[in-house]
């Protein structure tokens, strides 16, 4: 049991780094788009196209608050959650099947 305890780990660890390498695109995106960025730079594309699919749903079902888009706040707040519940949940499994 042993194995499979060390399997969970390691995927808990894994989407661990994950969620935090997602947590920082989405705060880069926020703060690049607080000024008026290039479009056609590659960097710029790549955060609009990892963000813009989670951003997207928020915004048709929240809105914006007056002229702020909370959506990346939510995001933050989900990974936030995934990280401390499933990744901490995850943990605590392998934890006791070692």
């Amino acid at each position: 049991m042993f194995i499979l305890g060390n399997f969970v780990s390691a995927v808990a660890r894994i989407l661990d780094m994950l969620l935090g390498a997602y947590m920082w695109i989405v705060i880069i995106s926020a703060l690049i788009s607080w000024v008026n960025p290039d479009p056609y730079n590659p960097v710029v594309r790549f955060l609009h196209s990892a963000t813009e699919p989670l951003y997207r749903p928020i915004r048709r079902k929240i809105g914006l608050l007056g002229s702020i888009d909370v959506s990346p706040m939510i995001v933050i707040l989900a990974i936030y959650f995934l990280r401390a519940f499933l990744v901490g949940s995850l943990m605590g499994f392998a934890h006791r099947m070692m």
